[in-house]
């Protein structure tokens, strides 16, 4: 029997024998499902005979495109495009339209109250603090999810999304992950916390965590109105005939870093505290098929809009009721908002925002579509959220509060990165079943949001730029 060395405790010698198992057992499943698939490819040649088919000769042809090496990014990265450029473009009307009629019975209820005899304090907290703040967020979230979703849903049901997992399979596999989440990933695009609801696709408890974690760096349609309405003043206007498209391939660049980050945090979260090797993907591709339009309006718009926007609606009514008292309470000369705004803005001046900048986004955690309407009201002290008429307008007002092309990108790449609605953190909480992972879910995107604009800030700072 040998003795073991002193310099090599038993821990460390059950370490490198765990990790030879991981590494038998990762190459011996693959060996497997590689060995399932060879057999059963040798038993149809000898038990089928294969006929002429048009169909699967054209989904073979489609297949070679899709999921070619060249040829299937670039086509992912165009869909996601026109996807984004489809919603972008026709969430505007409807938005708008949405917007008026709902501010519109704003002033009906006004005069109600008035006509009551209500005092003032209970109009502001009810009217101008709840009705106002679930005004904004289902003027905002309904219509890019009402066309988002039933694009998606389209894609779901023709059979592209598989296509995608099996694209993306070997790059999440270099980060220890599944492919299947790359599905996660594309719901999270409507709404995270549909996105961490959908992690129930994936059968490895510990893949399942690492998707669950990282969702929140998808921006969600909740997310975009500050991303393109930020893009539009420092970026779009520059092309103004084509504001549409550039604002799509920013926010699809923009996209394309989450994804990024996405892979590296789910490497270091492999490496860490949910070590393991990936799962191999077993994944049956499906002819592709004609989606059903009736079935795909319903799952859209009730197993998805309407279940999301409740859910959103749950978290923003209280707090727009908090947001008003806040703007409202006096301390001293300054309203409670102001005070904390100015508390924060040492932190703020040093990751490339400021005070008021940060407590428009602590005070979005209910719902991320509220973090612009916050941010415009704590500049011009209203005391309710506010809405602008042109995007020359909210120019004008960042333009007079010290905004630069630095704290442009700071604020869409903090959008980026920070921390999940409060939405998703329930949501994580019921899938998990653990307040630390769902303490996780929120303190990683934290940590790198806070870290990716102090170093570029400092970076920009040191070279002279600003």
């Amino acid at each position: 029997m040998c003795a073991m060395t002193p310099t090599r405790s038993l821990s460390e010698v059950w370490c490198e024998a765990e990790d030879v198992r991981r590494s038998f057992a990762y190459s011996y499943s693959d060996q497997i499902v590689a060995d399932i698939y060879g057999n059963a490819e040798q038993i149809t040649k000898h038990v089928l005979s294969k006929r002429g088919s048009q169909r699967i000769n054209l989904d073979y042809k489609i297949d070679n495109l899709v999921t070619s090496k060249w040829l299937g990014y670039p086509l992912m990265i165009l869909l996601l495009v026109g996807v984004l450029w489809i919603t972008i473009e026709g969430a505007n009307v409807p938005s708008g339209f949405l917007a008026n009629w709902l501010f519109a019975f704003q002033d009906q209820l006004t005069v109600w109250f008035q006509w009551v005899g209500a005092p003032a304090w209970l109009h502001g907290v009810l009217v101008l603090g709840v009705y106002r703040t679930l005004a904004w967020v289902v003027a905002v979230m309904l219509p890019p999810m009402a066309i988002f979703f039933p694009l998606f849903t389209l894609l779901e049901d023709s059979g592209y999304l598989p296509r995608i997992a099996f694209n993306l399979d070997h790059i999440f596999k270099k980060a220890k992950a599944c492919g299947k989440q790359s599905l996660t990933m594309c719901m999270g695009f409507g709404c995270n916390a549909a996105g961490v609801t959908s992690c129930r696709i994936i059968d490895s408890p510990r893949e399942r965590l690492i998707a669950i974690l990282t969702n929140n760096f998808v921006p969600c349609n909740g997310r975009f109105p500050t991303m393109i309405a930020i893009t539009s003043i420092f970026i779009g206007s520059a092309m103004a005939s084509y504001s549409a498209l550039i604002n799509a391939l920013v926010i699809s660049g923009i996209i394309l870093l989450g994804v990024g980050v996405t892979l590296l945090v789910s490497l270091l979260l492999s490496m860490t505290i949910l070590k393991g090797e990936p799962s191999s993907l077993v994944l049956e591709l499906p002819s592709y098929r004609r989606p059903k339009f009736g079935a795909v309006i319903y799952r859209s718009m009730i197993d998805r809009t309407l279940f999301v926007l409740r859910r959103a609606i749950i978290v923003a009514a209280p707090a727009g009721a908090v947001i008003w008292i806040l703007a409202n309470v006096y301390i001293g000369e300054q309203s409670i908002l102001s005070t904390v705004a100015h508390a924060l803005d040492p932190l703020g001046q040093l990751i490339g925002l400021d005070g008021f900048i940060l407590m428009a986004f602590i005070l979005g955690l209910p719902a991320n579509e509220i973090v612009l309407p916050i941010l415009i009201m704590s500049y011009l002290s209203t005391g309710a959220l506010q809405d602008f008429s042109s995007l020359e307008e909210l120019r004008n007002i960042l333009l007079r509060n010290g905004w630069t092309w630095l704290t442009a990108i700071n604020i869409m790449l903090f959008s980026l990165l920070h921390w999940p609605c409060a939405t998703t953190l329930l949501t994580t909480y019921k899938e998990s079943g653990s307040k630390k992972w769902t303490f996780l879910s929120f303190l990683i995107p934290t940590l790198i949001g806070f870290t990716a604009c102090f170093i570029l800030t400092q970076l920009v700072r040191f070279i002279g730029l600003v």
